[in-house]
């Protein structure tokens, strides 16, 4: 469900404040909320794509000894959706 459907359906407490918000928002930060608010719904959903900068510095959390094993591993089942 897009913004501007919430706002014709009337959406629900802060929510609905929120979704009153954006109309004055410029056109890239309203992108950038709804990118964000796909994020959430992915997440909610089991679903994670890691950003394209997730994975370097998993490596690099490896090398550097920052992150255990582990610690990575479960990282990368995350990505992987299980």
């Amino acid at each position: 469900m897009g913004w501007q459907q919430l706002v014709v359906e009337g959406g629900c407490g802060n929510a609905k404040s929120l979704v009153e918000r954006l109309a004055s928002w410029p056109e890239e930060d309203i992108s950038e909320f709804e990118e964000a608010a796909r994020d959430i719904e992915a997440r909610r959903a089991g679903i994670y794509q890691p950003t394209q900068d997730e994975p370097h510095v998993l490596d690099t959390a490896e090398r550097s000894g920052t992150a255990t094993d582990e610690e990575v591993e479960a990282a990368l089942k995350t990505f992987r959706g299980g």
